[in-house]
């Protein structure tokens, strides 16, 4: 982790931070229609978490997960790669939505990588 650029830091916290806002407003949306919102909700905790860590490895800022919700948000957002990979692989290539996906998957691989070498070692 000490060998992401700075570059690949920013943008990854700023696609984790895009990603936080995209799934607080379909939320916002599911919960006013009254739709099942647990999926969501999984989503924008571990979304949430991964950021955290992000934030804690990279700039020192302290975190509040118990070792529980960081396995928990690894595993959701482990989950995750399929799916956005097979999207992915059916983008256009230099499309806007390949770039979005490219980045967010970069930036999910960092926060998985941060989970899991924090776990066990909370701080």
């Amino acid at each position: 982790m000490e060998n992401v650029s700075n570059v690949d830091r920013i943008e990854s916290i700023k696609s984790l931070q895009s990603t936080l806002r995209k799934l607080e407003n379909a939320l916002s949306q599911m919960s006013h229609n009254g739709k099942n919102t647990t999926l969501v909700k999984k989503r924008l905790k571990a979304v949430n978490i991964g950021l955290a860590i992000l934030e804690n490895v990279w700039n020192h800022r302290n975190h509040h997960f118990s070792n529980e919700d960081l396995d928990e948000a690894h595993d959701v957002l482990t989950s995750l790669f399929p799916s956005m990979e097979k999207i992915y692989a059916k983008s256009k290539v230099g499309s806007p939505q390949r770039t979005l996906l490219e980045r967010r998957m970069k930036a999910l691989k960092f926060a998985v990588q941060a989970i899991a070498g924090s776990t066990g070692n909370k701080q």
